[in-house]
């Protein structure tokens, strides 16, 4: 879990948060570059905003957990990242209650 409250996150920090490979973040910042932008030192280093994380998030749940294409989630964020979250929510709550009631129907 990612710190709460840091102004940014280093890519190693985001990788491990999200269980993948900072060379794909490096490719996704490739690839969505219209909302994914993260800051570089000298050195070029990447740091990510908490804004950047929820980017990110958001990727990683159209690609990784619905099964988009990379055209596919690029086509479905230019539509309005404000749905994606808001579906994503949804589905998240969903599992949610369904767990609840696996959890109720195991212990009956």
């Amino acid at each position: 879990m990612l710190k709460e409250g840091k102004l940014y996150y280093s890519i190693s920090e985001v990788a491990k948060h999200f269980n993948v490979n900072a060379s794909l973040l490096r490719f996704w910042e490739k690839e969505f570059d219209f909302i994914l932008k993260p800051k570089k030192n000298k050195k070029g280093n990447r740091y990510y905003t908490p804004e950047d994380v929820k980017n990110i998030e958001t990727i990683y749940f159209l690609v990784k957990q619905s099964g988009f294409t990379l055209e596919g989630a690029k086509a479905k964020l230019k539509a309005g990242t404000e749905k994606v979250v808001e579906q994503k929510e949804i589905i998240e709550k969903l599992q949610s209650i369904r767990n609840e009631l696996k959890y109720i129907a195991d212990n009956l």
